[in-house]
């Protein structure tokens, strides 16, 4: 597939068929997101599967609220993936408090879309979620106090296959070349 057709075609997905997604199909997502590059080759990440039912809507419900209900749709997806962030490598971690950058969540973003990426390859939607009860899933999945649950993606076959319409700006709205 040419990448800018990829790129165009993923999309977040927030409505799920009920269809089983293969374990060998998502350890193929992981391996993409293996290859990612890291700040000093830290690779921070971990990627904790979950697929079993009771489990995944426990996780699923830690995503939304009585008050906070956006993420509601994360029940429908058969399985999440919850990306954990350990310790980058010290040098990394040096140079991000230097230049006030955290290297290792940039390094999980880069990471998650290879993830996400290949995902689309397969036609496979995805949904990458920063809102979430974080204490809740590390508990839920067991995740030492040391470590952070950076981000959940669902994962499922879209209920409907139509690629959505993207709104982007121009680029001759977000390119420049060469300005100072």
């Amino acid at each position: 597939m040419i990448f800018l057709e990829l790129a165009k075609r993923r999309h977040s997905v927030r409505k799920y068929s009920e269809q089983s997604v293969e374990r060998a199909k998502i350890a193929r997502f992981v391996e993409s997101a293996r290859f990612a590059p890291s700040a000093c080759n830290s690779q921070p990440w971990e990627f904790i599967v979950v697929d079993e039912p009771d489990l995944k809507n426990a996780v699923a419900k830690a995503a939304f609220g009585k008050v906070v209900s956006f993420n509601k749709f994360t029940l429908e997806a058969p399985v999440m993936v919850a990306i954990v962030c350990g310790r980058s490598k010290a040098f990394a971690r040096i140079g991000g408090a230097v230049k006030r950058k955290d290297y290792g969540l940039i390094d999980i973003g880069i990471a998650a879309e290879h993830f996400c990426l290949a995902a689309a390859e397969d036609g496979i939607g995805t949904c990458m979620l920063g809102w979430f009860n974080e204490r809740k899933v590390k508990r839920l999945l067991k995740v030492g106090s040391d470590k952070r649950v950076m981000l959940l993606i669902t994962v499922g076959y879209a209920a409907d296959d139509a690629a959505k319409k993207k709104t982007r700006k121009k680029l001759s709205e977000i390119l420049r070349y060469n300005v100072s």
